[in-house]
């Protein structure tokens, strides 16, 4: 296996199209308010956009961000919630989001263990390039916790939200 690829290749597997989503709690930071966030709490009840993003202070991780709050009426109208991951701790995207947000949708710290989520779907970076950060990714889980969509964007790459928003539509 080359030594660029990330951590959890095999986990990745797991975490493909058609497959059901690792199920995962951390804490997360909510309007504002730090509170534990877990994914299946949406099962049965809304499709997920779940977006991984590398670190908090990046122009492309703002840009991504405040394009899923403008994008946000149109998730909600699909049905769907948007939960953003990073590695970086609450208390980091607490005093990020003060400067850039708000953000009304849950942004969850995978910040210890590092990179445990991040792993498990197969997104974490171990070498290389902004090696203990996650993948640029975007997957869109359904209703049921199957994942209907999955892709890996540049570290510098903002995903486009008209790709998402075409999926959902698809649910």
């Amino acid at each position: 296996m080359p030594e660029d690829r990330v951590r959890g290749v095999i986990e990745s597997e797991l975490a493909s199209v058609g497959t059901a989503a690792p199920d995962f709690e951390l804490p997360a930071l909510i309007a504002g308010v730090k509170k534990p966030l877990r994914l299946s709490a949406y099962r049965g009840q809304k499709n997920v956009v779940l977006a991984f993003y590398p670190y908090n202070w990046q122009e492309a991780s703002a840009k991504q961000l405040i394009g899923y709050q403008a994008e946000r009426p149109r998730v909600l109208a699909s049905n769907a919630e948007t939960v953003a991951v990073t590695v970086d701790s609450v208390m980091n995207t607490t005093t990020w989001e003060r400067e850039i947000g708000p953000f009304d949708f849950p942004i969850c710290a995978d910040f210890w263990p590092h990179g445990e989520v991040c792993a498990r779907y197969g997104v974490l970076r171990e070498s290389g390039r902004e090696a203990g950060a996650s993948e640029r990714a975007v997957l869109v889980i359904d209703r049921d916790g199957r994942i209907a969509f999955r892709k890996v964007y540049g570290l510098d790459e903002v995903p486009p939200m008209e790709e998402v928003l075409s999926m959902l539509g698809k649910l």
